[in-house]
């Protein structure tokens, strides 16, 4: 019995992997439109440079790293991953959560954060974890969109006035940069960030399949350079790609390092999911699957410290350029981290020349692409409930992280569906169905049964509420309560109707149950609902039959 369980499990373990592996339409996709998604993956690549830079920096471990994690794990994701459109790497997100990780561990335990992560992702994606991805509401993933738009476009502030600045706390770098440059205008950085935005918008709206980015981000930094204008550029960038090796591990702190690493885990696939969903949202029939985009990241994070990078996740920011440009397929992504490699081999020094104002006019023309402002209204205007889960969700992207707006968001959300589900039950007092019995029975039983049907959830949302009004009746020897059309129970339903039962049976009323389903008889055992009857035979499997009792009770209370 146990060689045949292990084997059977071995076997579910085996097939579970097979199915996260590289399929052959992954590779079929990519020679469809290579062209574009060259181009595409050039122009994500742009983008990329400089946030990679500044992530890693962000994070601690200095720029070198951030660029290593833009070209290894970005690359192991394209392969691995389960969305044709994903593109990893370093995050604003992850880099405020390994800055104290850095401090407090160093390096090395930053290092052995990302491996243990990888195996967490690895081992979520072997169990299916990615499928409880659809539970998340549409209006947590529009405002978690919404936020992080928004969090893109304040990040961008700083460069596009000529006041480059990096830090977690966006609004008040944006604020601040803003303050700076009323005291002394600078036009030349802001006409850049502008015009480059400009371009782009109005290329979406007339030749959408153009890679205006590109262009315009070139045309950008010839003018900056021709005509030596001051403004701020990339600089220089780390050249050489290290050899791999595995990091030192501090195995005196590996169980402290298990809470950071299941903090970077859990973020990691939250910022992956939701972004292959905003990039299925973004495009025309694009299907991501979530548990094979798990198994991409876990491989991702696993390679990346071994050349010296940090943990990745996948990024909405270049995901999203890499959608606007007109990627079709993952060889983007994998286009995007061969052009990184490149410019660490070749052309570092041509790259420094990029003014940072460019590359946020790009950022901040796909915020604006990001956000579908027809899906905002509909969501505002549907319910009530919709719209502050909205709202809440995006405020708490901007203001507090992405793990705890999608908790709030969730959180609220949950609170509406439970309102909602609880007034669906309703308890209704129901005429008695008496058969051929007399006209004097008949009158009997009214004056002296009342039968209630319970329809809807009984559950701890819903069970005080409308199992009050039963409690409440008088003037009465028996109370039928009709359960068949009770849908769902749980513990607090359960003790709430014995406790009722229980009053009622205290104020000398007897009470029957009819019609209880076979899968909440246990709960209602376990829960001791029964032992308040006055007798063990007051359960009845059919309404008739109980009524047919509470006559004959009736019948001889009252002779």
């Amino acid at each position: 019995m146990t060689v045949n369980w292990v084997g059977s499990a071995t076997h579910e373990i085996s097939t579970r992997a097979r199915a996260l592996l590289p399929t052959r339409s992954d590779y079929t996709a990519m020679r469809r439109n290579p062209k574009r998604d060259v181009l595409a993956g050039i122009t994500v690549a742009i983008v990329a440079l400089p946030l990679a830079l500044a992530f890693g920096l962000t994070s601690g471990m200095g720029a070198g790293p951030g660029l290593i994690t833009a070209i290894v794990a970005g690359l192991f994701a394209a392969f691995f991953g389960g969305s044709n459109l994903q593109v990893s790497g370093p995050t604003g997100a992850m880099a405020v959560v390994l800055l104290p990780i850095v401090a407090i561990y160093g390096p090395s335990g930053v290092l052995v954060v990302g491996l243990i992560a990888g195996l967490m992702l690895i081992g979520l994606a072997l169990a299916g974890a990615g499928r409880y991805m659809r539970f998340i509401p549409l209006p947590v993933v529009e405002g978690f969109t919404l936020g992080i738009a928004i969090i893109i476009a304040l990040q961008q502030v700083p460069s596009a006035l000529g006041y480059p600045g990096v830090g977690d706390k966006v609004v008040l770098i944006a604020l601040s940069s803003i303050q700076q440059w009323l005291a002394d205008p600078d036009l030349a950085p802001v006409l850049i960030a502008f015009g480059v935005a400009a371009c782009m918008l109005l290329a979406l709206r007339f030749r959408p399949g153009l890679p205006v980015s590109l262009v315009a981000v070139a045309v950008a930094t010839i003018l900056v350079v021709v005509t030596d204008l001051d403004v701020a550029t990339i600089g220089a960038i780390p050249t050489g790609l290290p050899t791999p090796s595995i990091p030192a591990i501090p195995w005196g702190q590996i169980s402290a390092l298990l809470l950071p690493a299941a903090a970077v885990a859990a973020l990691a696939a939250l910022e992956s999911l939701l972004s292959a969903t905003v990039a299925d949202a973004m495009s025309v029939g694009e299907r991501h699957n979530s548990n094979r985009e798990l198994f991409g990241q876990g491989i991702a994070n696993l390679a990346s410290p071994l050349f010296g990078g940090i943990p990745a996740t996948a990024a909405i920011a270049r995901t999203a350029v890499n959608v606007r440009t007109g990627a079709r397929s993952r060889l983007a992504a994998i286009t995007q981290s061969l052009a990184l490699l490149l410019v660490i081999l070749v052309a570092a020094q041509w790259v420094s020349y990029i003014p940072l104002a460019a590359l946020a006019g790009v950022l901040l023309a796909t915020t604006v692409q990001m956000v579908e402002v027809s899906n905002l209204r509909t969501l505002l205007r549907t319910t009530r409930g919709d719209a502050i889960v909205l709202i809440a969700t995006a405020l708490a992207t901007v203001v507090l992280d992405l793990v705890t707006a999608v908790i709030i968001g969730l959180v609220i959300a949950g609170l509406y569906a439970l309102r909602q589900i609880a007034k669906s039950a309703h308890v209704d007092e129901i005429p008695l169905d008496t058969g051929d019995h007399s006209a004097a029975e008949l009158a009997l039983l009214n004056e002296h049964v009342v039968a209630f049907r319970l329809d809807g959830p009984l559950f701890f949302g819903a069970a005080h509420t409308f199992l009050l009004e039963v409690a409440e009746v008088s003037d009465v020897r028996v109370v039928i309560l009709r359960l068949s059309r009770v849908n769902t129970l749980d513990a607090t339903g359960a003790a709430v109707l014995g406790q009722t039962i229980k009053t009622l049976e205290g104020r000398g009323i007897t009470v029957l149950l009819s019609g209880i389903k076979a899968d909440h008889v246990s709960i209602f055992q376990n829960m001791g609902v029964y032992k308040h009857l006055s007798h063990e035979k007051h359960v009845f499997e059919s309404t008739p039959a109980a009524i047919e009792h509470a006559r004959s009770h009736v019948h001889k209370t009252h002779d």
